[in-house]
C-alpha cells in the first residue's frame, strides 16, 4: 500500500497521524460523510491510499461499513462528523453490535475544550453509544491516536466481533493547532492498553469432553448453529463435525451458509418462519448442540416450551452467553473453529462415527416431516400478481451459486431465507437481531465494494427501500453494480401479515400504496436502471437483464401479491410445538 503521507519521523498532525494508522491497519476502503469537524481528517485522506465513498446519509455509511465486513471478514470503517452525523450512525452501531459484526466508527467531536458547553453540533457520543458498541474512546491527545486505532481493530476483531467508536475532538485533529502536531510512530508497533481484555479461544478440554461423550449417546441430536460459526470461519470443521457423527443441523437466520443448503443432513432455517422440520427437530431432540448460537427469542418460542426433553452444550466466544437464556449442561467458552476441532478429537477418541448411537428411527423421522411438510407456496395464475417465493426461486436458478444475497428486513426477508439455497458461506448478509429496515440497499453496496468480482443482489421490500434508497445515488456515482430485487406489495407486509392473523384483519399503518411512487422512474432518476416485472413470463428475462449490466446499478421492481402471508410460523407467545404451515398442508 502506498501513500503520500509523512514518514514515520516526520512532525505531522493529528489527522495525518489518524489516516496513517488507518492505512497501518490495513483498510483499503472508508464509507463516509464529512463535516466541520472532521475537516481535519479528510483532508490528509486526498493523499491516501484509502478509497473514500460518500455516502448520502451517515446511517448508510454505518450499513455499508457491516456489508463490508459480512462479505469479507474483515472491519468496516465509517467517518462521519459530530452531532447529527454520529446520532445517524447509532442504529447501524446497534446493528452490527447484536450481530457482532466487525467495525470500527470514526466520529468528529467538537473542540476539546468545548465539550459541555453545547457547543455547535455538540453530543455525547461516547455516552449515547456506549450501550451499543462493545468500546469505545474519547480521544484527548494526537500522542494517543496511533496507539487508539491499533486497539480499536484489535478489540473489533478479536473475541466476540463487533463495532469500536473512536470520537475525536476537532483541535485534536485540526493542522492549525499547534497541541496536535507530533512525532509519528508505527501504530502496529504501539503498546496497547487492555486491562481486563484477554478473550479466551482455546475451549475446557475436559468440558469438551463431556460434551463429546452427550452426542455420542444420544439419540436425537441437532447441531443448533448460529452466525458464531461464520465469525469464527468454521463452516469446514462443521461440516466434518456432522459427516462423522451423521447430525442433523439447522442454521438459523444469521448462520445460513454456513453448512451447505444441499448437504443431506441439513434441515434449513429453524425460528418464528423457519421451516416445519428444522423447528419441530429442535422442538423434538435429545441433544441441542449450540455452535455460536444464542438462543434468540425468534428460534426458541415461548422458552418454557422450547425443546422440553433436551439436553444442551452451548459453544460459544462469550462467557455471558453461556446459560443467559436457556440452561446449559455443558457450555464451553471458546472459538468455535478451535472447540469444533477439539470435540472432533474427543469423538475420535471415543471410537467415532462406529461408537455413535443408532439414529435410524431420528433420520427416518425427520426424512417424514420433510416430506410431508416441505416449504409450499401456490403459485399465482397468470395475470395475477407475483408470488414472492417464484421471484426469489428464480433469482437463486438464474444466478451463480455463489451470488450475495443481502436483504432488508420483514416478509421478503423470509422468503428469501428460506427459498434461496445457500451452499457457500458469507453468501447471505442481513440484519438479523436488530431487524433493521433499509439495511439491504446500502449493506449489498459495502458488500459490493469488498468483493467486486462476485454477483450481489439485493431483495428489498417496498418499505425497506424507501428508507434507504438514496444509497443507489452513491452506488450509481462510484460505479458499484449492486442489482436490487424489490418486491412491491404497497404493504409493510410482516405486520400487515400479523394484524391478519391476530387482529381480527384490522389493518392500521400498513397500506404504502402500490404505485406510488414510480420505482422505475426513481431508480432511473438516482442513474441506475429500473426495470418493472408485473407477470411470471417477464421474471426470468427480466433478471437476465439486470446481470447483464455491470456499469450500474438495477432496480427491478418486482409487482408482487400483497395477500401472501408467510408459512410456517410460529405466532408469538406460543411455543415451537404450536408451528403453524401453509393453509393447503392444513387441509384448509
Amino acid at each position: 500500500m502506498t501513500t503520500n503521507l509523512p514518514k514515520p519521523g516526520d512532525a505531522i498532525n493529528g489527522g495525518q497521524a489518524l489516516v496513517r494508522a488507518l492505512e497501518l491497519e490495513g483498510v483499503e476502503v472508508v464509507f463516509g460523510l464529512p463535516g466541520g469537524a472532521t475537516l481535519p481528517i479528510y483532508d490528509p485522506i486526498l493523499e491516501s491510499s484509502m478509497r473514500h465513498i460518500l455516502v448520502r446519509h451517515e446511517q448508510g455509511a454505518g450499513h455499508m461499513a457491516q456489508g463490508y465486513a459480512h462479505a469479507t471478514g474483515r472491519p468496516g470503517v465509517a467517518l462521519v462528523t459530530s452531532g447529527p452525523g454520529a446520532t445517524n450512525i447509532v442504529t447501524p452501531l446497534c446493528d452490527a453490535y447484536i450481530d457482532s459484526i466487525p467495525m470500527v466508527c470514526i466520529t468528529g467531536q467538537v473542540p476539546y475544550g468545548a465539550i459541555g458547553t453545547d457547543a455547535f453540533q455538540e453530543c455525547d457520543t461516547t455516552g449515547i453509544t456506549m450501550a451499543v458498541t462493545k468500546h469505545n474512546f474519547l480521544v484527548t491527545e494526537a500522542a494517543d491516536l496511533p496507539r487508539i486505532v491499533h486497539e480499536a481493530f484489535h478489540i473489533a476483531t478479536t473475541g466476540r466481533p463487533g463495532p469500536v467508536l473512536i470520537d475525536v475532538p476537532k483541535d485534536i485533529v485540526d493542522e492549525n493547532n499547534p497541541r496536535s502536531a507530533m512525532q509519528w510512530y508505527e501504530a502496529t508497533d504501539a503498546d496497547m492498553e487492555l486491562p481486563g481484555y484477554n478473550p479466551s479461544g482455546e475451549g475446557d478440554r475436559t468440558a469438551i469432553m463431556a460434551a463429546a461423550e452427550l452426542i455420542t449417546a444420544a439419540v436425537r441430536p441437532v447441531l443448533y448453529v448460529g452466525g458464531g460459526i461464520l465469525k469464527a470461519r468454521a463452516a469446514e470443521s462443521l461440516r466434518e463435525l456432522a459427516e462423522l457423527t451423521g447430525i442433523p443441523v439447522v442454521t438459523t437466520l444469521m448462520a445460513r451458509g454456513a453448512f451447505p443448503d444441499s448437504h443431506e443432513l441439513c434441515l434449513g432455517m429453524p425460528g418464528m418462519h423457519g421451516n416445519y422440520t428444522a423447528v419441530t427437530a429442535m422442538q423434538n431432540a435429545d441433544l441441542l448442540v449450540s455452535l455460536g448460537a444464542r438462543f434468540d427469542d425468534r428460534v426458541t418460542g415461548k422458552l418454557d416450551g422450547f425443546a422440553p426433553g433436551a439436553k444442551v452444550v452451548h459453544v460459544d466466544i462469550d462467557q455471558a452467553e453461556l446459560g443467559k437464556v436457556r440452561a446449559v449442561d455443558v457450555g464451553i467458552r471458546g472459538d468455535c473453529r478451535l472447540v469444533i476441532d477439539s470435540l472432533i478429537e474427543c469423538i475420535g477418541e471415543l471410537g467415532g462415527a462406529d461408537a455413535q448411537s443408532d439414529r435410524g428411527a431420528w433420520r427416518s423421522q425427520l426424512s417424514g416431516w420433510q416430506e410431508k411438510y416441505p416449504l409450499y407456496y401456490e403459485q399465482s395464475e397468470p395475470g395475477n400478481l407475483l408470488k414472492p417465493q417464484y421471484v426469489i426461486e428464480q433469482l437463486r436458478d438464474l444466478n451463480p451459486a455463489d451470488t450475495i444475497v443481502a436483504s432488508g428486513v420483514g416478509q421478503h426477508q423470509m422468503y428469501a431465507s428460506n427459498f434461496w439455497k445457500f451452499d457457500h458461506p458469507y453468501t447471505w448478509i442481513n440484519s438479523g437481531g436488530l431487524g433493521t429496515m433499509g439495511f439491504s440497499i446500502p449493506a449489498a453496496i459495502g458488500a459490493q465494494v469488498g468483493m467486486p468480482d462476485r454477483r450481489v443482489w439485493a431483495v428489498d421490500g417496498d418499505g425497506c427501500f424507501q428508507m434507504t434508497a438514496q444509497e443507489l445515488v452513491t452506488a450509481a456515482v462510484e460505479r458499484i453494480p449492486v442489482k436490487v430485487a424489490l418486491l412491491n406489495n404497497g404493504y409493510l407486509g410482516m405486520v400487515r401479515q400479523w394484524q391478519e392473523l391476530f387482529y381480527d384483519e384490522r389493518f392500521s399503518g400498513v397500506e404504502l400504496g402500490a404505485d406510488v411512487p414510480n420505482y422505475v422512474q426513481w431508480a432511473e432518476a438516482m442513474g441506475c436502471v429500473g426495470i418493472r416485472v408485473d407477470s411470471p413470463e417477464e421474471v426470468g428475462p427480466a433478471i437476465a437483464k439486470a446481470n447483464e449490466i455491470n456499469d450500474r446499478p438495477v432496480v427491478v421492481e418486482f409487482r408482487t401479491d400483497p395477500g401472501e402471508n408467510v408459512f410456517p410460523m410460529v405466532p408469538a407467545g406460543r411455543t415451537n410445538s404450536d408451528v403453524v404451515v401453509h393453509p393447503s398442508q392444513r387441509g384448509e
